[in-house]
Protein backbone atom coordinates (compact mmCIF):
# COMPACT_ATOMS: atom_id res chain seq x y z
CA UNK A 1 0.00 0.00 0.00
CA UNK A 2 3.21 2.81 0.76
CA UNK A 3 4.67 1.87 -2.42
CA UNK A 4 0.71 2.82 -4.38
CA UNK A 5 0.50 5.82 -2.10
CA UNK A 6 4.38 7.08 -3.03
CA UNK A 7 3.93 6.38 -6.82
CA UNK A 8 0.69 8.25 -6.17
CA UNK A 9 2.44 11.24 -4.54
CA UNK A 10 5.18 11.44 -6.44
CA UNK A 11 3.45 11.23 -9.62
CA UNK A 12 1.66 14.07 -8.21
CA UNK A 13 3.54 16.40 -6.69
CA UNK A 14 7.09 15.79 -7.01
CA UNK A 15 9.98 13.39 -5.98
CA UNK A 16 9.28 10.63 -2.69
CA UNK A 17 11.55 13.34 -0.57
CA UNK A 18 8.50 15.62 -0.79
CA UNK A 19 6.05 13.34 0.92
CA UNK A 20 3.82 14.03 3.67
CA UNK A 21 3.68 12.11 6.60
CA UNK A 22 0.10 13.29 9.10
CA UNK A 23 0.47 11.28 12.52
CA UNK A 24 -2.72 10.71 14.40
CA UNK A 25 -2.89 14.72 15.51
CA UNK A 26 -2.49 15.90 12.07
CA UNK A 27 0.92 17.26 12.30
CA UNK A 28 2.44 17.85 9.49
CA UNK A 29 5.73 17.36 8.71
CA UNK A 30 8.15 16.58 5.22
CA UNK A 31 9.76 13.13 4.59
CA UNK A 32 12.99 15.23 4.38
CA UNK A 33 13.46 19.11 5.61
CA UNK A 34 13.78 21.30 3.33
CA UNK A 35 16.29 23.83 5.35
CA UNK A 36 18.23 22.09 8.51
CA UNK A 37 17.58 22.25 11.97
CA UNK A 38 18.92 25.54 13.66
CA UNK A 39 20.08 25.56 16.76
CA UNK A 40 17.59 27.94 17.91
CA UNK A 41 15.07 25.07 17.30
CA UNK A 42 15.39 23.11 20.09
CA UNK A 43 14.79 26.20 22.28
CA UNK A 44 11.75 26.64 20.71
CA UNK A 45 7.80 25.96 21.77
CA UNK A 46 6.52 22.63 20.27
CA UNK A 47 3.91 25.06 18.93
CA UNK A 48 6.69 26.75 17.03
CA UNK A 49 8.24 24.00 15.76
CA UNK A 50 5.43 22.55 14.21
CA UNK A 51 3.94 26.04 12.51
CA UNK A 52 7.44 25.81 10.82
CA UNK A 53 7.25 22.43 9.28
CA UNK A 54 3.33 23.06 8.94
CA UNK A 55 4.86 25.94 6.65
CA UNK A 56 7.71 24.17 5.55
CA UNK A 57 5.12 21.57 3.91
CA UNK A 58 2.40 24.28 2.27
CA UNK A 59 5.74 25.83 0.61
CA UNK A 60 6.61 22.61 -0.63
CA UNK A 61 3.46 21.51 -2.10
CA UNK A 62 3.36 24.77 -4.10
CA UNK A 63 6.60 24.41 -5.06
CA UNK A 64 5.02 21.25 -6.41
CA UNK A 65 2.03 22.23 -7.27
CA UNK A 66 1.77 21.69 -11.17
CA UNK A 67 2.21 24.49 -12.50
CA UNK A 68 4.31 25.63 -9.57
CA UNK A 69 2.90 28.67 -7.29
CA UNK A 70 4.51 31.63 -6.03
CA UNK A 71 3.43 32.73 -2.57
CA UNK A 72 2.58 35.74 -3.80
CA UNK A 73 0.09 34.25 -6.20
CA UNK A 74 -1.51 31.74 -3.51
CA UNK A 75 -5.04 32.27 -2.77
CA UNK A 76 -7.87 30.86 -1.00
CA UNK A 77 -8.93 28.44 -3.57
CA UNK A 78 -4.83 27.06 -3.58
CA UNK A 79 -5.39 26.83 0.60
CA UNK A 80 -8.72 24.83 0.10
CA UNK A 81 -6.85 22.78 -2.64
CA UNK A 82 -3.95 21.50 0.00
CA UNK A 83 -7.18 21.16 2.58
CA UNK A 84 -8.59 18.67 -0.02
CA UNK A 85 -5.04 16.91 -0.32
CA UNK A 86 -4.47 16.66 2.73
CA UNK A 87 -7.58 14.32 3.32
CA UNK A 88 -6.06 11.49 1.63
CA UNK A 89 -3.61 11.19 4.93
CA UNK A 90 -6.44 11.40 7.60
CA UNK A 91 -6.88 8.95 10.09
CA UNK A 92 -10.77 9.60 10.99
CA UNK A 93 -13.93 7.55 10.08
CA UNK A 94 -16.27 10.12 8.59
CA UNK A 95 -19.26 8.02 8.03
CA UNK A 96 -21.41 8.79 4.77
CA UNK A 97 -25.31 9.54 5.31
CA UNK A 98 -26.21 5.88 3.36
CA UNK A 99 -23.94 4.12 6.40
CA UNK A 100 -25.59 1.97 9.07
CA UNK A 101 -23.65 3.91 11.83
CA UNK A 102 -24.09 7.52 10.19
CA UNK A 103 -24.92 9.09 13.33
CA UNK A 104 -22.62 6.40 15.83
CA UNK A 105 -20.36 7.89 17.91
CA UNK A 106 -18.39 4.10 18.60
CA UNK A 107 -19.76 2.27 15.75
CA UNK A 108 -20.10 -2.01 16.63
CA UNK A 109 -18.26 -2.76 13.63
CA UNK A 110 -16.05 -1.31 10.79
CA UNK A 111 -17.18 0.25 7.13
CA UNK A 112 -15.85 0.60 4.36
CA UNK A 113 -16.47 4.75 5.09
CA UNK A 114 -13.47 6.80 4.33
CA UNK A 115 -10.91 8.27 6.64
CA UNK A 116 -10.42 12.08 6.35
CA UNK A 117 -8.39 14.68 8.42
CA UNK A 118 -10.42 15.44 11.56
CA UNK A 119 -11.98 18.95 12.14
CA UNK A 120 -10.25 19.44 14.75
CA UNK A 121 -6.52 19.06 12.88
CA UNK A 122 -7.32 21.20 10.02
CA UNK A 123 -8.76 24.41 11.97
CA UNK A 124 -5.69 24.14 14.08
CA UNK A 125 -3.04 23.67 11.26
CA UNK A 126 -5.19 26.95 9.47
CA UNK A 127 -4.40 29.27 12.27
CA UNK A 128 -0.95 27.91 12.39
CA UNK A 129 -0.60 28.56 8.64
CA UNK A 130 -2.44 31.94 8.88
CA UNK A 131 0.23 33.04 11.65
CA UNK A 132 3.56 31.60 9.90
CA UNK A 133 2.13 33.61 6.72
CA UNK A 134 2.45 36.99 8.47
CA UNK A 135 5.38 35.96 10.17
CA UNK A 136 7.25 35.48 6.77
CA UNK A 137 6.30 38.62 5.57
CA UNK A 138 2.65 38.30 4.22
CA UNK A 139 0.63 41.19 4.42
CA UNK A 140 -2.29 40.73 6.93
CA UNK A 141 -5.15 41.55 4.45
CA UNK A 142 -3.51 39.47 1.67
CA UNK A 143 -3.04 36.30 4.20
CA UNK A 144 -5.06 33.32 1.95
CA UNK A 145 -5.58 31.35 5.22
CA UNK A 146 -7.68 33.97 6.72
CA UNK A 147 -10.37 34.18 3.68
CA UNK A 148 -14.00 33.76 3.79
CA UNK A 149 -14.04 30.55 1.67
CA UNK A 150 -11.26 28.80 3.92
CA UNK A 151 -13.73 29.56 7.14
CA UNK A 152 -16.78 28.10 5.19
CA UNK A 153 -14.83 25.27 5.01
CA UNK A 154 -13.79 24.30 7.80
CA UNK A 155 -17.48 25.18 9.19
CA UNK A 156 -18.61 23.17 6.61
CA UNK A 157 -16.30 20.21 6.91
CA UNK A 158 -17.34 20.58 11.15
CA UNK A 159 -20.86 20.42 10.74
CA UNK A 160 -20.57 17.10 8.01
CA UNK A 161 -18.19 15.65 10.70
CA UNK A 162 -20.06 16.74 14.00
CA UNK A 163 -23.49 14.51 11.99
CA UNK A 164 -21.62 12.03 10.50
CA UNK A 165 -19.78 11.17 13.92
CA UNK A 166 -22.62 12.02 16.48
CA UNK A 167 -19.67 14.13 18.11
CA UNK A 168 -20.80 17.64 18.81
CA UNK A 169 -18.48 20.40 18.58
CA UNK A 170 -19.71 22.96 20.32
CA UNK A 171 -17.36 25.67 21.53
CA UNK A 172 -15.52 25.31 25.15
CA UNK A 173 -16.45 27.91 27.25
CA UNK A 174 -13.98 29.53 29.78
CA UNK A 175 -15.14 27.84 33.45
CA UNK A 176 -15.86 31.59 35.31
CA UNK A 177 -12.83 31.41 38.30
CA UNK A 178 -14.02 29.71 41.24
CA UNK A 179 -15.77 31.74 44.27
CA UNK A 180 -14.35 32.16 47.29
CA UNK A 181 -16.48 31.17 49.94
CA UNK A 182 -16.18 33.16 52.84
CA UNK A 183 -14.86 31.36 55.92
CA UNK A 184 -16.19 31.98 59.47
CA UNK A 185 -13.90 32.21 62.36
CA UNK A 186 -14.25 29.17 63.85
CA UNK A 187 -15.48 29.61 67.99
CA UNK A 188 -12.92 28.28 69.87
CA UNK A 189 -13.23 24.92 71.19
CA UNK A 190 -15.56 24.74 75.21
CA UNK A 191 -12.78 24.66 78.06
CA UNK A 192 -10.06 26.68 76.04
CA UNK A 193 -9.91 30.05 77.16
Amino acid sequence: MDSVRETHLSSNFGSPSSLVNISNNAAISLASSSSPPSSSSSTSSRYENQKRRDWNTFCQYLKNHRPPLSLSRCSGAHVLEFLRYLDQFGKTKVHTQICPFYGLPNPPAPCPCPLRQAWGSLDALIGRLRAAFEENGGKPEANPFGVRAVRLYLREVRDMQSKARGVSYEKKRKRPPPQQIPTLPFPPPPGAS
